[in-house]
């Protein structure tokens, strides 16, 4: 039971019909946004609070603000798609609403029940629901929950005031070229995350530092920037906006282990589940770059993946990457590489729940 409903406080929108029609013709990524957000504050003497839905619009900050001046912020991000018979869902939301309090832990921010973090999505999409794109092709409803430290305060501490929002936005394909192979730059100039870090959380932070390795990238003419651990700039992290899968030629399927450096994407663990039903053999475990040898068949989701790679201080050189990704000579699991035998395990299968149905035409169902 949620102990927090977001009630819709008003049911003016603020675009017209035809203004929606002409967006969803052509929504793009992360350009245009609905009529409404919900909202809710937690204070360190109250707990939870204040939840509502209101009309989208800007926020009230002070310049003392934390988040301003600390960080102490996180977010998640998912879409509700439209389905042939007009209802409305999302994939695994439960997921997101986990990780985000993984995130809360580790940004020292407090913990949003996962049935709230539920309600706020099925109340933003009720209200929203008119722009919900039809069930035409990839376009959806991403979402975008966030949690900020709203208390008016200079000083090093976890806030005592924070708020938590979900907004809501049309979306198109992520990359402008749509669905097909990618290309991938890796860098070993920048890293995305350190050991210890907040790798693991989804905060801002990760992806600020992030944006200098995905200037390089597109400057040489590629979609996506892949990082390498920090400290030897050998073994891959992830790319700046998702995780790394390679499949090889007799049927396995390897990942990079969870290091606390990466964050554990709700695709990738889907992936994992989907593999092991197919008859993959599923490994987590270091993989290392082979200088001058390339890297792979990347996927994420269904994209297939093409790699270069710039060899350290040389900025201007391009190396295209030939087809091997892992050495496979020396990286047959138990086969010459120091930590395959060690790093390497079954990836533990896991119930799944399936989608999750938020809204049919006449509004919000439950999960």
């Amino acid at each position: 039971m949620s102990a927090l409903a977001f009630p819709q406080t008003s049911t003016t929108r603020r675009v017209g019909d035809d203004e929606r029609a002409s967006i969803l013709a052509a929504p793009g990524f992360g350009q245009h946004y609905t009529d409404f957000m919900a909202r809710a504050r937690w204070t360190a003497e109250g707990g939870w609070g204040q939840d509502e839905v209101v009309p989208y619009g800007p926020l009230e900050l002070s310049p003392a603000s934390a988040v301003l001046h600390y960080g102490q912020e996180i977010f998640e991000g998912l879409k509700a798609f439209r389905h042939a018979d007009g209802s409305v869902w999302t994939f695994r939301p439960e997921a997101n609403a986990e990780r985000m309090q993984r995130s809360a832990r580790r940004l020292a921010l407090p913990e949003l029940p996962v049935e709230d973090f539920l309600t706020s999505l099925k109340a933003v999409v009720a209200a929203d629901e008119p722009w919900v794109p039809e069930a035409t092709s990839e376009e959806s409803l991403y979402l975008r929950p966030f949690m900020f430290a709203s208390e008016e305060f200079l000083g090093v501490r976890a806030a005592h005031e924070v708020d938590y929002y979900v907004i809501a936005s049309p979306a198109g394909p992520y990359f402008p070229r749509g669905v097909q192979p990618l290309v991938v730059w890796i860098t070993d100039e920048y890293a995305r995350a350190g050991a210890g870090g907040t790798g693991a959380a989804k905060c801002g932070g990760n992806y600020a530092s992030s944006l200098l390795g995905k200037r390089e990238a597109a400057e040489n003419g590629a979609d996506e920037v892949l990082f390498l651990d920090s400290e030897t700039h050998t073994s891959i992290d992830e790319l700046s906006g998702m995780n790394v899968v390679a499949i090889t030629k007799d049927g396995r399927l390897l990942t990079p282990s969870l290091t606390g450096s990466i964050l554990e994407g709700v695709t990738r663990l889907s992936i994992l589940r989907l593999a092991e039903d197919r008859g993959l053999e599923v490994h987590e475990q270091k993989l290392v770059i082979e200088r001058g040898r390339a890297a792979a068949r990347v996927r994420r989701d269904h994209r297939d993946v093409r790699l270069r790679h710039r060899r350290r201080h040389q900025p201007h050189r391009r190396v295209p990457l030939e087809e091997g990704f892992l050495d496979r000579r020396r990286r047959r699991l138990g086969r010459g590489h120091p930590g395959a035998a060690q790093g390497a395990h079954r990836h533990p299968v896991r119930p799944d729940p399936g989608p999750s149905r938020l809204a049919d035409p006449a509004g919000v169902s439950g999960t």
